[in-house]
């Protein structure tokens, strides 16, 4: 796997994933126009995290309509401010979902499957929940 990081301009930079794909990272604490690099890991955390539960949840053929994951970082208070603790709660939306198998897709990706958060756990304290919604009918599957 490769990528680069061009600085752009101020603290500004643009990363390009081998894929070809850009992202935006900004270092300025004020007036900041895209993530930090420091929130993109925590972003990074939830989008691998919610990857797994949504496919683990659809392989067990749960109706899953919808997840979102809800993530809370706290750092060191001196440099380098690395996470200390990390929290990722799911909140998983679907019809007749089984709440064991939503226990069950988190619990995986947390032990197993999720790369970027099983990385981090071996400095960062990493706790999950979650939580089951019934769908709304008229909520359309993604």
């Amino acid at each position: 796997m490769q990528a680069s990081v061009k600085w752009h301009h101020d603290n500004t930079f643009v990363g390009i994933s081998g894929s070809g794909h850009a992202v935006v990272f900004d270092g300025n604490k004020d007036g900041s126009t895209a993530p930090s690099p420091m929130e993109m890991v925590l972003m990074a955390a939830g989008a691998c995290s919610s990857v797994d539960v949504v496919s683990i949840l659809k392989k067990a053929r749960q109706q899953v309509l919808g997840c979102e994951v809800k993530l809370s970082g706290e750092r060191a208070d001196t440099v380098p401010k690395v996470f200390t603790k990390l929290h990722l709660h799911f909140e998983v939306t679907g019809i007749s979902l089984s709440e064991k198998q939503v226990e069950r897709a988190v619990q995986l990706s947390a032990d197993k499957y999720c790369s970027v958060s099983i990385m981090l756990s071996g400095s960062v304290a990493i706790t999950h929940s979650f939580s089951v919604k019934p769908a709304d009918i008229n909520m359309p599957a993604e």
